[in-house]
């Protein structure tokens, strides 16, 4: 009986909160919330269409509860506008999850710290020192090396003996792409042999990546309702493990690259040298390192694989448009060469396609959660402190105010109008904006540029036999990122010469 009384006495305490705060505060309108829960259970599993779709009734602003924490999504450019840069440093500071807090060591990282002197220096590390034009001109072989090791691996499986009844699947093919590219970039390893075989440091890297997505996906109600952890001792331990797994796979090539820079007297290009050369000069910690090496890859890795496919599937579900980038491409680049990262500046379509794909298709739809270090007014709105703010640039992507014909894949709209991608402006937004803008946009841009112009400069891309473009399932599967719910299938048809399909390997 003592417990239901306990029980009783928390759910009383947190509704009483609940009530203070709406009538101190006038906060935006939505979903009425239950009480303790909040509307955890009323929020559909696409978070940002669900969102979407509560804007619709509630309007551009809206309050939504999980567990005891305010969430305020924003759902226009306008709004985007306000909390990105009019109100971002009050709104520059991050939640964090119990996964991204074991994983960033409190925010020791970039992507999950908050606002303040150690954000400032290690932003100023990457955009100063890691992700410099110089630095990623002199990273393009390997980008390019990796992206015409794709290309010959697709054109290799175009000789399967049921390719045209089933196709090929191009998210094996891509996630390779970045895969190998992200860990070449970040530490000077392809973990991947030319027979395609992975080496035991590669297995153990994928095993890591691939525990931390679970555990990062598998949380339980206690996420969002703090007092009931102590029921979860077990995550406790399981966060503690992969972190101590996580952390002695880096060090171990950590040691290699500082082994490696004392024989040869000097440093390469790759990230992880980068960071060790400037330990010292910037005072990073070990934590810090590693954090900032392993935002690279989990912001680096999905976000790629998941753009490109998704403008892949457009291609294919609008052959007009692949017709017009192949007939492009064939007037720049020609059919006797293949294509170079400097060759992007003359193929305008091209980029159309990128930007238009990732307008439709946001990798992170609803951005990370910046919390409000002040209380502040959104909209003329009260938001308190500590309370969560999203864009949800998926839906100020397809807003029918700011968007003509928002849902029609349009390339032509970015020729007719030219609109930035990098933050500046609010109506298109794949990589956020403000303080917290994604500093290897142009990284990401040139990545999924390439892999575009590649597969669409070598192969003509049709469904599966007895499957119709208008076919192809363009739904979303849950979570932070948006993967394509099925796997894209597609028929591969090679329309250059046999010799441009082979790599040659660069070693970097």
């Amino acid at each position: 009986m003592s417990w239901f009384f306990v029980v009783a006495s928390i759910i009383a305490a947190v509704a009483s909160y609940k009530l203070i705060q709406r009538l101190r505060f006038k906060l935006p309108p939505g979903p009425r919330p239950w009480p303790v829960v909040g509307n955890l259970y009323d929020i559909k599993p696409i978070r940002f269409r669900c969102y979407a779709e509560w804007a619709q009734s509630y309007g551009p602003i809206i309050s939504v509860w999980i567990g005891s924490t305010l969430n305020v999504i924003v759902s226009s450019a306008e709004l985007a506008r306000e909390v990105l840069k009019e109100k971002d440093q009050q709104l520059a500071d991050r939640h964090r999850s119990r996964s991204a807090a074991k994983f960033s060591r409190d925010g020791k990282d970039l992507i999950w710290a908050d606002y303040g002197p150690h954000y400032v220096k290690v932003r100023k590390v990457c955009t100063l020192e890691l992700f410099t034009p110089k630095r990623l001109e002199a990273l393009r072989p390997i980008r390019e090396d990796e992206v015409t090791a794709m290309v010959e691996s697709v054109f290799n499986g175009c000789n399967l003996t049921d390719h045209k009844a089933k196709g090929l699947q191009l998210r094996k093919y891509i996630g390779a792409v970045a895969f190998n590219n992200i860990t070449r970039l970040a530490f000077g390893k392809r973990f991947v042999n030319a027979e395609g075989i992975m080496d035991e440091q590669g297995l153990e890297f994928k095993a890591v990546v691939a525990n931390g997505l679970k555990l990062g996906g598998s949380l339980s109600i206690a996420e969002h309702i703090p007092w009931l952890r102590w029921m979860f001792p077990l995550e406790e331990e399981a966060f503690a493990k992969h972190g101590s797994r996580r952390d002695r796979l880096t060090r171990k090539i950590m040691e290699e690259h500082t082994l490696a820079r004392q024989k040869s007297g000097g440093a390469k290009q790759h990230f992880v040298d980068a960071l060790l050369t400037l330990k010292d000069q910037y005072d990073l910690s070990e934590d810090t390192i590693i954090g900032l090496l392993w935002d690279m890859i989990t912001a680096g890795m999905d976000t790629t694989s998941i753009s490109s496919e998704w403008a892949m599937a457009e291609m294919i579900r609008n052959p007009r448009v692949q017709q017009k980038v192949q007939e492009e491409l064939d007037r720049v680049v020609g059919r006797d060469r293949i294509l170079t990262e400097p060759d992007f500046s003359t193929l305008p379509y091209l980029q159309c396609v990128v930007k238009e794909s990732m307008r439709l298709h946001p990798p992170t739809p609803l951005m990370l959660p910046h919390r409000a270090n002040a209380d502040v007014t959104i909209g003329g709105y009260h938001i308190p402190k500590g309370s969560n703010v999203l864009v949800n640039v998926w839906a100020v992507a397809r807003d029918p105010t700011v968007w003509k014909d928002p849902l029609e894949f349009r390339p032509e709209r970015f020729l007719e109008e030219d609109v930035d991608m990098k933050g500046h402006d609010f109506r298109l937004l794949p990589f956020g904006a403000g303080r917290r803008v994604c500093p290897g946009a142009q990284l990401g841009i040139n990545l999924v540029t390439s892999m575009l112009g590649h597969l669409l400069h070598h192969f003509v891309w049709t469904p599966p036999e007895g499957k119709k473009p208008e076919d192809i399932d363009m739904s979303e599967s849950p979570g932070l990122v948006t993967y394509m719910r099925t796997p894209l299938q597609a028929v591969v048809t090679p329309r250059l010469p046999a010799d441009l399909y082979k790599r040659i390997a660069v070693d970097m």
